[in-house]
């Protein structure tokens, strides 16, 4: 295994102390108490850390691991975080002072993470080390920076994950939108429709019975079901409750099915792809840039693919890469890429230019999924409304079917 796979395995154990969890009280610089969660090598190490902070501990107590673990950092953070890293470090300021600095200006509720880096890279720590200790990176960052430090090029590639994560920013946002968008569609439709078959559909119902009238058989399941759902409203009200319960409880179950049916859709599936490639191409161009081996690059990378099918093909590639095969060969036979990007990588490949094409290729791929996003965004649209008609026009059609019958009856 090469020392940079090994980098992104489970850290070996040392002679240093584990983390441990502590619930602290601590005294303000102007007064006042301070109340949070820390994890620390040792009551000493919490204490040190705080005083960093210019808090003083007052009292503490010990807590299980899984009680107090932090949060990683947000994508937005870390790219703020390593934007003022890259600005720092490539005109010369010295990695601690720069971490001085960034903890001065981040977000308060992540200044003690930097405060705790910037203690551990002094100490002698390296700063890969010593963001795995803090926590809240994940191995395909912490990657990058052990390669970059060695090569001496922290500055470059913490600029690089600065534009990478932007990157991602914008094609999260993207995603997100055309997640929530039909989920919120959905929700008032379902609330309408609810409201109505409790308290709409069993008025009218009633009514036209009290009035004798012949109910077709659709209006009398609808109209029985509404009358039924209003009598017992407090069993209607723990059934959902129960269901959402189970939907939280079982969430990974339901994203996987989700993730699953999502990836066997045509436009939502392009999403996805481009997505996942833009994610790829931006971890390889940064790794590059670092002087990491391509062999390299591609087992870090790789971790940050989601899809099932484009990760084994990505995997086998790099397998026989190592075995001694030629790259330009090798990716022709990932297919989940597009054509026109495997002859981009080809003809980068023989002309030696293979970062300049990955961070090119990110780009792209951004934009793709801008495009791939307003295209699926057109599509829905209709197909949320005809859903919408579907659930609320149902319930509108079991009340007009009498109201036609009377007034056949009339004339």
């Amino acid at each position: 295994m090469s020392r940079l796979a090994a980098a992104t395995s489970a850290p070996r154990a040392s002679g240093k102390p584990q983390a441990q969890a502590f619930l602290f009280v601590a005294m303000k610089p102007g007064g006042g108490r301070k109340i949070g969660l820390r994890q620390a090598g040792s009551l000493a190490a919490l204490s040190q850390g705080l005083r960093a902070e210019s808090l003083i501990l007052v009292n503490s107590y010990r807590l299980p691991a899984w009680a107090a673990r932090e949060n990683d950092l947000t994508l937005k953070d870390q790219a703020a975080l390593n934007e003022q890293l890259g600005q720092l470090i490539t005109r010369g300021v010295p990695l601690v002072e720069a971490l001085d600095v960034v903890a001065s200006t981040v977000k308060p509720a992540n200044k003690g993470k930097v405060i705790r880096m910037r203690d551990l890279v002094s100490s002698g720590s390296s700063f890969a080390d010593a963001c795995r200790t803090v926590g809240g990176f994940d191995n395909v960052t912490i990657a990058v920076y052990r390669g970059a430090e060695r090569t001496g090029d922290l500055g470059g590639a913490a600029r690089e994950l600065a534009i990478a994560l932007r990157r991602r920013l914008a094609v999260s946002g993207k995603a997100t939108t055309l997640l929530i968008y039909p989920c919120i569609v959905l929700s008032i439709s379902a609330v309408v429709a609810t409201l109505m078959m409790m308290v709409v559909v069993p008025m009218i119902g009633e009514g036209l019975a009290k009035s004798n009238i012949k109910l077709p058989l659709y209006s009398k399941i609808i109209m029985g079901t509404g009358i039924w759902m209003r009598d017992h409203a407090t069993l209607v009200g723990i059934a959902f409750a129960a269901l959402l319960v189970s939907a939280l409880i079982g969430r990974g179950l339901v994203v996987l099915a989700v993730q699953k049916a999502m990836r066997k859709l045509p436009i939502i599936r392009d999403v996805l792809l481009a997505q996942e490639c833009a994610r790829f191409f931006g971890v390889m161009g940064a790794m590059t840039r670092t002087g990491v081996p391509i062999g390299d690059a591609l087992g870090v990378a790789n971790q940050a693919i989601g899809l099932p099918a484009l990760r084994r093909q990505l995997d086998r590639l790099r397998t026989r890469l190592i075995e001694g095969g030629l790259l330009r060969n090798l990716i022709e036979e990932v297919t989940m890429f597009p054509i026109a990007t495997r002859r981009l990588l080809v003809a980068a490949e023989r002309s030696g230019d293979l970062e300049h094409a990955f961070g090119t290729l990110a780009n792209d791929m951004t934009d793709e999924v801008d495009r791939t996003s307003s295209r699926l965004l057109a599509v829905l649209e209709p197909v949320l409304i005809v859903l919408m008609f579907a659930i609320i026009g149902s319930l509108l059609l079991a009340l007009l079917l009498p109201m036609l019958s009377i007034s056949n009856s009339i004339r």
